[in-house]
């Protein structure tokens, strides 16, 4: 539906009929589903094939339905892997310690910078789409070295992830061990010796499951996150 939405503006200056507007918003209301910055190029190419199925050129409604299908699972997968796997991690990595240290900068230029990075590159993406068109795409889409940039850009986001994981997690316990006729023993000691930063680790591979198994419900993991914090200190374990 908000594919249909974004089209409509376009539709309606290529369809001043009224049936063919209707057939072409209808066109557009099929499932489409792409990450929202590198799937802009998709938008492009369907303007462009628009215009030439309405002057009566090659596209045709099965072309354009197919070559919107068709794209955005790739990009998608191009958008996940640079996007939040790589630009979002960076940029919390340059201003989590400004937000740590107090500095309000901290928490308010990701908010100024993150939008503007992704509307000009989703700006760049749409009119790029329009300009070269289906062909050039799809070809680019078949060239290995689109590949090695998507693999170069999910190793780079693990990197990102790990050292804000192992920066800025912090997870200790208070807990000793009491034994008869000797000094308590520490678990978190015990741990170190395992491990050095055993109990962020733990902390960190728990929500991964949990996103992988549940999906991104921010809600809950937050909630949770609080809830276990606050029992977990009121009972002296952590």
């Amino acid at each position: 539906m908000i594919f249909c939405a974004a089209m409509t503006p376009v539709l309606t200056k290529l369809y001043p009929e009224k049936a063919e507007l209707s057939i072409a918003l209808k066109r557009h209301l099929n499932f489409f589903n792409t990450e929202g910055i590198m799937g802009c190029p998709i938008h492009g190419i369907t303007i462009a094939m628009e215009e030439e199925m309405a002057s009566g050129g090659e596209s045709s409604e099965v072309a354009i339905t197919g070559i919107k299908t068709g794209l955005m699972g790739p990009l998608a997968g191009m958008g996940d892997s640079i996007i939040w796997a790589a630009i979002m991690p960076l940029i919390m990595a340059l201003f989590l310690p400004l937000a740590m240290q107090g500095n309000p900068m901290g928490g308010i230029l990701p908010l100024i910078l993150y939008p503007g990075i992704t509307m000009a590159m989703g700006y760049y993406f749409y009119h790029t789409g329009y300009s070269v068109g289906k062909k050039s795409i799809i070809g680019l889409l078949q060239n290995g070295k689109i590949k090695d940039l998507i693999q170069g850009a999910s190793v780079l986001g693990l990197f990102m992830m790990g050292s804000l994981s192992a920066s800025f997690v912090n997870i200790s316990t208070p807990f000793t061990i009491s034994m008869a006729n000797s000094t308590p023993i520490a678990l978190q000691s015990i741990l170190d010796m395992m491990a050095p930063g055993l109990l962020p680790l733990a902390a960190v591979f728990g929500i991964y499951a949990f996103l992988k198994k549940k999906g991104p419900r921010y809600n809950i993991i937050l909630s949770f996150i609080i809830g276990l914090s606050i029992i977990t200190s009121l009972l002296g374990i952590l």
